[in-house]
């Protein structure tokens, strides 16, 4: 079993790294914990798979001696990172595999290569986006349940209306609905998939496209250095339409910035309840919060506010991770008084992108 090979230290540190967060924390196979590294001619890749899950990351690297190993992937991650030479260089020695540098060396031990299930590929193309596009694909990943009781909501839906990719998340207390524009190559695709996943797969994507990877029981995402597939999840979503039509008792344009930064001076101030009030009036919208311990706070923010006028609660960091989503732009907050008491919030002006998001807060009951 051989392997050597000198690769950027930093370079092969984020790789692992990004490989690590994509693969769960614990496993009771320590085959599962281990890190395949693959040196050839055509650079380095790291590997690895719960068997749910598939990552492979390829990176530069110089190989001097081709070779296929298996070493425990979080103690290979954390001896890269804290290393400052700017190349670091892999070789097989004996039952170790040694990371050396010019005055340090640190040896891993070879785990059983033989017993690990190996890497599956991607499922077949299924169409391209680009890459610039995956911050509004990682607000509906946001949106997802954290709570695994309740596997449907930890899934984002993902699903093709012609030219354009729709993703929906929702924890059941708020819903995001981005609408991408994207190169469909099938007919047809309705996929749920892990919303950490695609949480983490936004902020790693590299390069100006980004491909989509799905058949009836798998879907991925690749890119020119990665490829990363997992189980899709099977349980029925609940639709979105209902709470996006345009029936609203009152509607609010106002700066997406500026609301928000209101809502995160005014929230320290709403205490045990974590209520945060917005209150419609004609020309502005006031910000407020008390709490018997903590004091109380308002603040005013200039507003073009049409139809009915009337106040409503909302817990606050549901409401500002809503904002957040919008950036610098004005954004419209569509109110329902009733039973259908959901807020619509969506951009006024069109994203130079194409791209278009939908953000539905269910507002608490003060």
């Amino acid at each position: 079993m051989d392997l050597d090979v000198t690769a950027p230290t930093r370079t092969l540190a984020h790789a692992a790294a990004d490989l690590v967060r994509l693969l769960p924390g614990r496993t009771l196979d320590p085959v599962l914990s281990g890190i395949i590294v693959d040196a050839t001619a055509d650079g380095v890749v790291l590997a690895g798979t719960d068997r749910e899950r598939g990552i492979r990351l390829s990176r530069a690297a110089r190989t001097h001696t081709d070779g296929r190993v298996l070493v425990p992937a979080r103690p290979f991650a954390e001896t890269l990172r804290n290393l400052d030479s700017p190349e670091i260089r892999l070789a097989v020695e004996g039952r170790k595999l040694a990371l050396r540098t010019p005055n340090a060396r640190f040896a891993l031990p070879l785990l059983d290569l033989l017993a690990h299930p190996g890497v599956r590929d991607a499922p077949p193309r299924v169409g391209a986006l680009d890459s610039a596009l995956l911050p509004l694909a990682a607000v509906a990943a946001a949106t997802a349940s954290r709570d695994d009781a309740l596997p449907v909501f930890t899934g984002v839906h993902v699903r093709q209306r012609g030219d354009r990719l729709v993703l929906v998340g929702t924890d059941r207390f708020r819903m995001a609905v981005a609408s991408l524009p994207w190169r469909p190559e099938v007919e047809e695709l309705d996929v749920l998939v892990p919303g950490n996943l695609l949480t983490e797969l936004a902020k790693q994507a590299d390069g100006a496209e980004v491909v989509l990877h799905a058949d009836a029981d798998r879907v991925g995402m690749s890119w020119p250095s990665a490829e990363v597939s997992s189980t899709v999840l099977d349980a029925p979503f609940p639709n979105e339409e209902k709470h996006l039509a345009d029936a609203f008792d009152g509607a609010v344009d106002i700066a997406a910035a500026d609301l928000g930064s209101a809502v995160r001076r005014v929230a320290p101030f709403a205490g045990a309840q974590g209520t945060v009030l917005l209150e419609v009036g004609d020309a502005e919208v006031r910000v407020r919060a008390m709490d018997q311990q903590f004091g109380e706070a308002e603040e005013a923010v200039k507003a073009t506010v049409s139809g009915d006028r009337f106040t409503t609660a909302y817990q606050p960091r549901y409401l500002s991770d809503a904002l957040q989503a919008f950036g610098s732009r004005t954004v419209r907050i569509g109110l329902r008084s009733g039973t259908r008491r959901s807020t619509v919030l969506t951009g006024v002006e069109p994203d130079p992108t194409g791209a278009e998001l939908h953000y539905v807060l269910m507002p608490k009951r003060s």
